[in-house]
C-alpha cells in the first residue's frame, strides 16, 4: 500500500510521511471531509496540523482553523507540542498575529481562526482548506459545519479534516453516514512510543476494560454506559421543536471554582415551567471566561427571555457571584442553591423525569446531550457543567420550588 496520497507535498513533508501511521496519514479514496477518531493522546492534533501543514506546501492560500473555544485554538491547533507553530522547519512555520487571530505562512498563505461558539463568524470568508478539531465538544456543532462548509470554495479541490475524540452526539452520527466523508480511527495506544508511561498508567487503570474506556482511549462511539442516568434514546424522544407557553423561565448558572486557561466552563441553562412539564430552552455555557464575561451573558439572557430569576450554586462563592452579577444589573433577581450532595445524587431525580416524560429540549443540545449520557459512569472526570446547571434549574422548576415569582408589572 502506498503510505503517502498526496504526491503534490510529498518533497515538503517527506519528514512526517516517514514518521506517521498510516491512520494519521489521508486516505486513498476520493474524500471531501476527513474524519480522524481518536481516543485521548492519539495524536490527533499532529495528524491534523500536518495535513495543513501539507496543503499549504502543495499551494493552499486560504486556510480556516476552527475550534470549541478560542483558548483551545491557541493551546492546542497552534502553540501544543504538535501545534502548528511548533511542527516542520522554523524557516516554514507561521506567523501568528494573535490580535486578528491570524496565522501567515513565510509563501503568503493565511490562516484564520474561528470557534464554535460563534458559528455565524464563517458567515462571508472563503477557504481552499480546512481543519476543525475536537468537533463533539463544539457548543454548536450543525450550525458550525455548516456555515463551515459553505465557506469552503476556493481552488480545485477544497478540503477539510475533522479531528475529534468521538462522542455519540447527532451531528457525529450523521456526518459518518455522509458520502465523500472518509473516517479514520487511533486508539491511545498506539501511540505509545509519544506519551508518558504514568499518563498510560493512569488511563489503563481509570478507563481500562470500561465503556468510558472505548471512547476516550480507543476513539470508540459508545452510545451506552453502564451507569449513565440518561441515554440517548430518552433523550432524542425528548426533543421538540415549538415552546408552549411557559408559568415560570429561570436562567440556571454552575459556576467555575477558578477563572482562566485551565478553569472549567461556566455551565448556564435557560429552562421553563408550562404545568407540571419542564423545558430546556437555551444551553448558552461558557468556556474557560472570568467572572465578568459569564456574568454578563447570564444577565443579558436573564432579559432576552424576560426570566423570573438567575438560579446560582453558591459553593463556589456565592457571594461574589451575586456581587458580579448586580454590578452589571443591580434589579437581577438572583437565587442561590447550596449543594448538600453529589452531582449524581442531584441528577438522578431530574433523570427520572425524564423518563416520565415531564422534560423536555426544544431543539437540539449536542454538547449538554453528550454530558448527560456520561452522568453517573464511574471514573468520569471531565466536570458536567452543562449538566449540572440544567439539574438545578429542573429541580428547581418541578421538584423544589424555591422562589416566587418576580412581578413582571401591572
Amino acid at each position: 500500500m502506498t503510505k503517502f496520497r498526496d504526491r503534490a507535498t510529498i518533497g515538503a513533508t517527506q519528514d512526517w510521511v516517514n514518521a506517521a501511521r498510516d491512520n494519521q496519514l489521508p486516505p486513498d479514496t476520493d474524500w471531501r471531509i476527513w474524519l480522524v477518531l481518536g481516543g485521548r493522546g492519539a495524536g490527533k492534533t499532529r495528524t491534523g496540523a500536518e495535513w495543513i501543514r501539507a496543503k499549504v506546501a502543495a499551494g493552499a492560500e486560504h486556510i480556516a482553523l476552527v475550534a470549541p473555544t478560542l483558548t483551545d485554538a491557541r493551546e492546542v491547533m497552534l502553540e501544543g507540542e504538535s501545534g502548528l507553530l511548533n511542527i516542520g522547519y522554523p524557516r516554514e512555520r507561521p506567523r501568528f498575529i494573535a490580535s486578528r487571530r491570524r496565522l501567515e505562512w513565510p509563501d503568503g498563505a493565511v490562516g484564520h481562526i474561528y470557534t464554535a461558539e460563534d458559528p455565524d463568524g464563517l458567515r462571508g470568508p472563503q477557504f481552499d482548506a480546512a481543519w476543525a478539531d475536537e468537533f463533539c465538544a463544539w457548543t454548536y456543532p450543525e450550525d458550525t459545519l455548516s456555515n463551515l462548509r459553505l465557506a469552503l470554495r476556493l481552488g480545485a479541490h477544497p478540503r477539510l479534516v475533522v479531528t475529534t475524540t468521538p462522542r455519540p452526539i447527532p451531528a457525529l452520527l450523521s456526518l459518518m453516514e455522509e458520502i465523500g466523508v472518509a473516517v479514520s480511527r487511533a486508539r491511545t495506544r498506539e501511540n505509545t512510543a509519544h506519551l508518558s508511561p504514568s499518563f498510560l498508567a493512569d488511563m489503563e487503570a481509570s478507563y481500562g476494560g470500561t465503556a468510558l474506556g472505548r471512547q476516550e482511549l480507543d476513539g470508540e462511539i459508545v452510545t451506552e454506559f453502564p451507569g449513565a442516568l440518561w441515554t440517548l434514546q430518552v433523550l432524542a424522544k425528548q426533543r421538540v421543536e415549538a415552546t408552549p407557553d411557559l408559568d415560570r423561565i429561570l436562567v440556571a448558572i454552575d459556576p467555575p471554582a477558578s477563572s482562566g486557561p485551565k478553569a472549567d466552563a461556566c455551565g448556564i441553562i435557560v429552562a421553563g415551567r408550562a404545568g407540571d412539564r419542564a423545558y430546556v430552552l437555551a444551553d448558552a455555557t461558557v468556556h474557560r471566561a472570568p467572572p465578568q464575561d459569564w456574568a454578563t451573558r447570564a444577565v443579558a439572557l436573564y432579559h432576552q427571555y424576560n426570566a423570573d430569576a438567575l438560579l446560582a450554586e453558591t459553593n463556589q462563592g456565592g457571594e461574589m457571584i451575586a456581587a458580579v452579577i448586580h454590578q452589571i444589573d443591580p434589579n437581577v433577581n438572583i437565587l442561590t442553591v447550596h449543594a448538600t450532595k453529589s452531582k449524581t445524587a442531584r441528577a438522578e431525580p431530574v433523570a427520572n423525569l425524564y423518563v416520565r416524560e415531564r422534560v423536555y429540549h426544544v431543539g437540539r443540545f449536542d454538547a449538554l446531550e453528550s454530558e448527560l449520557i456520561l452522568m453517573g459512569v464511574p471514573g468520569l472526570r471531565r466536570s458536567p457543567d452543562r449538566a449540572d446547571a440544567l439539574v438545578w434549574a429542573v429541580h428547581s422548576l418541578l421538584l423544589k420550588q424555591t422562589y416566587q415569582p418576580r412581578v413582571r408589572g401591572l
